[in-house]
């Protein structure tokens, strides 16, 4: 369990900083998308998702969980990508159906310009979406994309 072993609490921070790399992929690409090119938030919410979960990937197999390789790369990265998609079925809802009371929010009460409201309804939007769907991917990939690794007794590579 992550409260009580400390294996487990390391391997839950190098997960964090490298979903902190991955939102960063992910902030970066949705707002070059979004405001660069006038990308809707749903596509350029994905883009960057998708971006975000090929660096999380390398970063986890070969840093978080460098133990796993004992499992094949593509039947791994297969693994990954499943939790992932299950990931953007909880996220493209919340892109959806969260920013607009937000660019609504940040335009009534703040009394911004437009631009600015959907610039923070949109980055407040994805932080949410950020925030759970990391939960999600955490556990399961724990759990099962990196069961092979060993909960309490770290095989040395």
């Amino acid at each position: 369990m992550i409260l009580t072993d400390t294996k487990e609490r390391k391997r839950f921070f190098k997960f964090a900083l490298v979903g902190t790399l991955g939102a960063t992929i992910d902030f970066g690409v949705m707002n070059l998308l979004s405001h660069f090119t006038n990308m809707d938030l749903v596509y350029a919410g994905t883009i960057s998702f998708t971006c975000a979960v090929l660096s999380n990937f390398i970063w986890n197999r070969f840093w978080t969980y460098p133990e796993s390789r004992s499992r094949p790369l593509l039947h791994q990265l297969g693994m990954f990508f499943l939790v992932n998609l299950a990931g953007i079925a909880i996220r493209i809802p919340i892109l959806h159906y969260l920013e607009p009371p937000l660019l609504r929010f940040f335009e009534g009460i703040f009394h911004t310009s437009y631009n600015t409201a959907e610039f923070y309804a949109k980055n407040l939007t994805l932080a949410a979406a950020v925030g759970i769907v990391m939960l999600w991917n955490f556990f399961v990939n724990r759990y099962w994309t990196y069961n092979d690794v060993d909960h309490y007794h770290e095989i040395q590579a």
